[in-house]
């Protein structure tokens, strides 16, 4: 059976349109999975044709008249969009309102049901504040209308799969956050998600908060008072977990093989690694040339990935944006939902 995956189109005026019509011009995800766009028809069509795809569109009202067909994309349409009602490239509140209730529908199929995984395209959070959704972004969408008050961010590419211990604060702010019961926490969501990416035993890594894990208390107190009690905690469980490891080195070993994931304790901690494994620039033009890599929330009970770049209102509407990261997480969550049918 294949999955049917929601993939929601991101803000209208950034590239989520054209990201999602490259993306699924693409055979293997037809042989993968049924997908089925949640956004709006113009929006769409109008994608289709600057990027002279040539794809056919099927308006549907519920799920189940999804047929899977290549070439052809079925699509729940919420009519929020006229024809020529939007602006590329510019931050506007009916965009945001329109990918705001793009995500939120989602997450109703997804509890019904009736979809298998979300894929979210790139919102602009200053468009879905502007619209009056005061979210700080996806994340926290998702938590709120699946009622999740414990979740985590996994950024993953075919070389990397780090979990967050904190995200979107300040640096000042991250050390209060770190708790025994915050870490430990993440490191056992950390330990479900390997497994649902079909790898038996993960072996995560822990990264210290300070320079060289604190050295024995000489650079700060964070691991010995919380992260190693944690990861004590999570061998008692019988998770196969190490650290904490020094930050500088972490990654290196988790390249070299000698660790499946690492629970990170702060965004650019994590961030960076991801983005420098996944990201390929030209020098010469600054565009980028490769995006590999997927946004994953942890947590919820509904399977959730998104791509790892923003809406790139720069380059809007002019045909010329990737769609690896798209299609890399509409895989990761054809992987995942084929976990949970396995496992039922």
């Amino acid at each position: 059976m294949k999955p049917i995956i929601g993939i929601t189109m991101g803000d209208p005026a950034g590239i989520g349109p054209e990201i999602a019509v490259k993306a699924l011009s693409r055979e293997e995800i037809y042989n993968e999975c049924i997908p089925v766009v949640i956004g709006d028809y113009e929006a769409l069509k109008d994608a289709n044709r600057f990027t002279n795809l040539h794809l056919s569109f099927r308006e549907i009202t519920d799920v189940s008249e999804a047929t899977g067909t290549y070439m052809t994309v079925d699509c729940i349409n919420l009519n929020l969009l006229k024809q020529g009602g939007w602006e590329y490239k510019k931050v506007s509140p009916i965009c945001g309102n329109a990918a705001f209730n793009y995500v939120k529908k989602a997450i109703e199929l997804a509890l019904d049901n009736k979809i298998h995984a979300v894929v979210t395209g790139p919102i602009s959070k200053e468009a879905i504040n502007l619209a009056g959704y005061h979210y700080a972004g996806h994340t926290e969408i998702f938590a709120k209308f699946t009622n999740t008050k414990e979740y985590a961010m996994m950024l993953a590419n075919n070389l990397l799969k780090v979990v967050h211990v904190t995200t979107h604060v300040s640096l000042k702010k991250v050390s209060e956050l770190i708790t025994s019961e915050r870490v430990l926490k993440v490191i056992r969501l950390t330990d479900d998600a390997m497994k649902m990416l079909a790898v038996e035993k993960p072996r995560i890594a822990v990264a210290g908060l300070n320079p060289h894990s604190s050295e024995n208390g000489l650079f700060g107190d964070e691991e010995e008072k919380y992260i190693i009690p944690a990861i004590e905690a999570a061998k008692n469980e019988g998770i196969d977990v190490y650290g904490p490891v020094s930050p500088d080195t972490v990654f290196v070993k988790a390249l070299s093989g000698q660790y499946d994931s690492v629970v990170a304790m702060y965004h650019d901690q994590g961030h960076i690694p991801v983005k420098l494994t996944g990201f390929k620039m030209d020098a010469d033009t600054g565009s980028f040339v490769e995006v590999r890599g997927i946004n994953c929330t942890l947590g919820l009970p509904i399977i959730r990935t998104s791509v790892d770049h923003g809406t790139a209102f720069e380059k809007a509407g002019e045909g010329v944006a990737n769609d690896e990261s798209l299609v890399d997480a509409i895989m990761m969550a054809v992987k995942m939902a084929k976990h949970k049918f396995a496992m039922k």
